[in-house]
């Protein structure tokens, strides 16, 4: 049997080509490596994205990756490989002045294009068959003089001449052409693929989206489908036979010019941040010693400063200070300008980030393992999160291109993949089903539905009245399962950011956002992680906004300006506040999951909440450590001591009672019980982070359990531990993480408690943020007392505002009282939904510089404002003090209509008309239309009586009903929520004109009542009334309705249902 030729592909598209791939990298990867193929080139359109994952799939098996790009160029595409480290420089660039040449998504190579950037490259030239007659000699080597010309000094040896044959009927002839054509040019040929799949079976989805990228269907798509299969990565004796031998001997020639390994990538810090004549070193260690100043001026104890000299050796060791003087220098502006940030996660581990101001969590307070965050053992860089304002973030990130410039700062990218919807939406679509049915079936699949619903496929295409065929269908749910987690484009990270020393974009290529001034690598965070580039997440946080204002508002108010540092610790009624669950719009701690452990756990004191913050995660739930730590807390209160293993590990587990609730304890575990070195202890948390996806956790099993047999520990404590550590794979919070946020939510609940006129006002300025909408907000707010004024022209400023004199507050029954009196809370021009932001400010501008508006008209006139503008206003009931009820506001508001110049401030006399007052069910109405919330009468008080004669109890009944009676009660949907952790148990809020009615659905319920459950806006429940008492000794109460039975009584809301806002749904 003849010896197999070797053969390496040179032209192969992933899925990263959007719409044009079918298959991921690693696919392509793995099934070259099976087909004895000695390399494979990855060249997306146009892109990089997919190199990184192909990389990390070419070293598991062995496999030569060569990198590069297509580029469609009139009517030859080129594929550019990168030969070495100056290559990929110079590909990097030109795929980035190609993107900036076109618009987001697109990209344009012409005559103009640079390139001589493409030097250090090997060029194929591969003409499209669909352009050219396969006979035409003089056609295609025009179009290959053509370009070869315009690529100036790139010449052979390196441009090829690419021969993609796919088994057409003319292949013979289109072979012979570029063979002439290469003669005739001294080109050399080379065989290629031009492969779009790694498997013949991927041919379906290649073609669906194929029409999904045409926009029609694929019986429509025509002559645009690829006309057969031959499109993937074929064995090598079919291509024996269908290429003459040298040309399969060039792929192994191209191949071997092709030396470039992504590992050759050589990142440096920016050295921007360093002060002429200091080394980082010496900056970084002066920074610090000013930080300790400030922070201790009496001088740091001696176990922080030997901290700090711990620290910085390691960061020494590791090169890492020009990462700490970076984030030192964004944190420097921000506070230099008076934005509100705070460094989370690892870093608050770290006592050089206190110091320097990026963590407010001082290491006295917290438990620090310098490890979780930098290991010497471990090669990447250090993951230091800072929060920023939302509303202000723009400022620091325009700070950061300033700095930088654009050329050596980028945002990474996120990877946006199908998901469930619309992977049956597209593949609907291009299978030409029905839209009804494509519609129906795809609303059918919820945020939780990992799976496709194929039961319930052909009942929903007999309830829309469509025809649905057993082929087709069957073919709609595999295709759509494998167009599910296929990459749809990229996006921008939420704000992480990479600078370089030199020119990033001979790193990687940057292209331009959707957003503007932003620009983004097509590299997602992920990929940077594997690089071991350096990323600073530069994020927003809605409750830095609402506490920066909350304190703003609190200082016009009381006199005193403060900053969150000088919030009052340890208060008692904020205490009193947290474990009764009354935390409405505070940070962190407002969840239904959240609000249900606060009366059990009781925090009565700060690291109690750090707790909080940390064990309601799906890492302590999975890993079976609430219920332990509850208890452990009632034996301490019982004054029981503590129970522990063995004494050693009192240092990981007596902050936690023994249990273990952050990750920081399980690598202090591993090093304590099991040996671990630091650096061993961190991999293990990082596998853990990670099991699901890559299953590296399970490796550490047999060293960590013998680690604590050796030791002396049970084999049953060591199960326990490991089955934990599992566990913390469903995303376990670090202990300084938790500190951080702990620090947010004990600053909102303080103000929540204390001032709640300036939070509310506060929290409906920076919506939208949180679980709550403004009518929760509101209605809670007003439910502890706190006036809320109506939106009115005359008075309302943009935001919502302070107004009146403080008076003392008159709470709901159950709710304490702050010891202050409040004023009112005035809504502002902006809870207005259709109003344009500039009329606003026009109406500001003339309320101050004119007398009080006399009428409507005179608004209109003086403020300019549109017909439009002023049916809005009219809608919100804000015209109220010019034009009087709704119904008038909207007469009036309708008669104003734009006049030429010369008539445009002569004001019309005519007899007003008189209407009659709108209903108050009209009146909720388009209050709830107009802005989201209503200041009259809950819509649930309207049907109240209905509601009683069905026995539907509200919310404040439902607290006198003794455990374990049945009741029915109802409710407008708010919140449904099912966790991964909830093992398919649902959690539902209603809410009433009393308050809300918190819901429990088993697993087994859901699907029953699927539609009743999921499609409500007003449900009835009838079930089980579970009232239990919190910690013991506790007043609080835990109150559930667990389901039984639903009715969907949206239909009595009428008009209503529409003008209401959707109920907000959460994993």
């Amino acid at each position: 049997m003849a010896e197999l030729p070797g053969y390496a592909e040179l032209h192969c598209l992933s899925n990263f080509s959007f719409q044009r791939g079918a298959s991921h990298p690693q696919e392509l990867v793995t099934r070259a490596a099976q087909l004895g193929y000695q390399a494979l080139a990855l060249t997306d359109e146009c892109s990089v994205a997919g190199v990184v994952r192909a990389w990390g799939a070419a070293k598991e098996c062995g496999l030569h990756l060569i990198v590069g790009s297509e580029f469609l160029w009139g009517d030859l595409r080129l594929v550019a490989l990168a030969r070495d480290a100056g290559g990929w420089g110079n590909l990097c660039e030109f795929i980035t002045a190609a993107r900036a040449a076109a618009p987001k998504g697109q990209y344009r190579v012409a005559a103009d294009s640079p390139w001589h950037l493409l030097q250090g490259c090997e060029l194929l030239l591969a003409p499209c068959r669909q352009r050219f007659d396969a006979s035409d000699f003089v056609a295609i080597s025009a179009c290959i003089t053509s370009a070869t010309s315009q690529l100036g000094s790139q010449k052979a040896p390196h441009v090829w001449l690419a021969v993609e044959l796919h088994q057409a009927a003319d292949d013979s002839l289109w072979l012979a052409t570029l063979q002439r054509v290469g003669a005739a040019l001294q080109l050399p040929l080379v065989a290629a693929g031009d492969v779009h799949m790694h498997a013949r079976s991927r041919k379906p989805l290649q073609d669906v989206i194929t029409a999904v990228q045409l926009g029609c269907t694929v019986a429509e798509c025509g002559f645009a489908l690829q006309p057969n299969a031959e499109r993937h990565l074929r064995q090598r004796v079919r291509l024996a036979g269908i290429y003459p031998p040298e040309l399969l001997a060039a792929t192994l020639t191209v191949a071997g010019r092709c030396t470039f390994s992504l590992s050759e990538i050589q990142y440096r810090y920016p050295l921007e941040t360093v002060p002429e004549g200091m080394t980082p070193a010496q900056a970084l260690a002066w920074l610090v010693e000013l930080g300790v100043r400030s922070h201790y001026p009496l001088g740091a104890p001696e176990g922080v400063q030997a901290q700090i000299r711990k620290e910085l050796d390691l960061i020494a060791h590791c090169g890492y200070e020009m990462y700490f003087l970076t984030v030192h220098d964004i944190v420097r502006f921000a506070r230099s300008v008076g934005i509100l940030c705070q460094g989370r996660g690892s870093a608050a581990n770290s006592v050089v980030c206190y110091v320097l101001g990026i963590t407010a969590v001082a290491p006295e307070q917290s438990h620090l393992l310098f490890e979780r965050f930098i290991s010497k053992e471990r090669s990447e860089p250090p993951d230091i999160d800072v929060d920023f304002e939302h509303d202000r973030r723009e400022e620091v990130i325009q700070y950061i291109y300033d700095k930088y410039g654009r050329d050596r700062a980028a945002i990474a990218a996120v990877v946006t993949c199908y998901r469930t919807r619309s992977a049956l939406r597209d593949v609907g679509k291009a299978l030409g089903v029905a839209p009804a049915l494509v519609d129906a079936f795809a609303k059918d699949h919820h945020w939780f539905d990992e799976t496709f619903a194929t039961d319930r496929l052909q009942e929903l295409a007999q309830a829309v009245g469509v025809s649905l065929h057993r082929h087709t269908a069957r073919l709609w749910l595999e295709l759509a399962a494998d167009l599910k987690d296929f990459p749809r484009h990229l996006s921008q990270h939420v704000g992480g950011f990479v600078l370089t020393q030199g020119k990033l974009t001979r790193l990687v290529p940057v292209e331009p956002a959707s957003m503007k001034d932003r620009s983004v690598i097509q590299w997602d965070k992920d990929d940077l992680d594997d690089m071991g580039l350096l990323k600073v997440d530069v994020l927003a946080l809605g409750m830095l906004s609402a506490l920066r204002r909350c304190l703003n508002l609190r200082a016009a108010l009381r006199g005193e300006r403060w900053g969150l540092k000088d919030i009052p610790h340890e208060d008692p009624a904020t205490y009193d506040m947290i474990c009764a669950a009354d935390t409405v719009g505070v940070f962190q701690i407002e969840s239904r999951a959240q609000m249900s452990m606060l009366p059990r756990l009781q925090p009565r004191e700060f690291y109690d909440l750090v707790v909080e913050v940390a064990i309601v995660r799906p890492g302590p739930i999975q890993g079976g450590m609430v219920h332990p730590y509850l208890q452990a807390r009632e034996r301490r209160r019982r004054g029981e001591s503590l129970e522990l293993e063995k004494p050693e590990l009192e240092a990981a587990l007596a902050r936690t009672l023994g249990v273990p609730i952050f990750q920081e304890q399980v690598m202090q575990i591993a090093m304590i019980a099991a040996g671990f070195t630091p650096g061993m202890a961190d991999d293990l948390r990082r596998s853990m982070a990670a099991w699901k996806r890559k299953g590296g956790v399970h490796r550490f099993e047999e060293p960590l359990k013998q680690g604590m047999k050796d030791r002396g520990y049970p084999a049953e404590f060591a199960d326990r531990i490991f089955q934990q550590m599992l566990g913390f794979g469903e995303y376990g919070f670090p202990e300084s993480h938790a500190h951080s946020f702990a620090l947010l939510a004990y600053a909102s609940s303080w103000l929540k408690c204390h001032e709640p006129a300036c939070f509310l006002a506060a929290l409906l300025n920076s919506l939208p943020m949180g679980f709550y909408s403004a009518s929760q907000l509101v209605q809670d707010a007003r439910r502890h007392g706190v006036r809320v004024l109506p939106i009115d022209v005359t008075v309302s400023d943009i935001d919502c505002t302070l107004e009146g004199n403080p008076e003392p507050l008159r709470p709901a029954r159950g709710l304490g009282a702050p010891p202050l009196p409040q004023p009112a809370v005035r809504l502002g021009l902006r809870m207005v939904s259709s109003l344009h932001g500039d009329a606003a400010k026009r109406l500001l501008q003339a309320r101050a510089t004119g007398p009080d508006f006399a009428s409507t008209e005179d608004l209109a006139l003086r403020a300019q404002l549109s017909q439009q503008d002023l049916q809005a206003l009219a809608a919100a009931d804000a015209l109220a003090s010019l034009s009087g009820h709704r119904r008038q506001q909207m007469w009036d508001a309708a008669a104003q209509h734009s006049a030429p110049p010369l008539w445009r401030d002569v004001p019309v006399h005519e007899v007003p008309l008189q209407l009659p007052e709108a209903a108050e069910g009209e009146e909720i109405l388009f209050d709830y239309a107009a802005t989201g919330l209503t200041l009259r009468r809950h819509p649930l008080a309207l049907l109240r009586p209905r509601l009683a004669r069905w026995r539907l109890q509200t919310a404040l009944q439902l607290h006198s009903v003794a455990h374990g009676r049945k009741v029915r009660a109802c409710g407008i949907v708010t919140v449904r929520q099912r966790p991964g952790t909830a093992k398919g148990t649902m959690f539902v809020t209603l809410e009433d004109e009393t308050g809300p009615v918190n819901v429990i659905v088993w697993p087994a319920l859901v699907d029953v009542w699927r539609n009743a459950l999921l499609r409500s806006q007003l449900l009835a429940v009838e079930g089980v009334w579970q009232c239990s008492p919190g910690a013991l000794g506790s007043k609080a109460m835990v109150r559930h309705l667990v389901a039984q039975r639903f009715k969907d009584l949206t239909p009595l809301l009428g008009r209503m249902g529409q003008a209401l806002q959707g109920s907000r749904d959460f994993h």
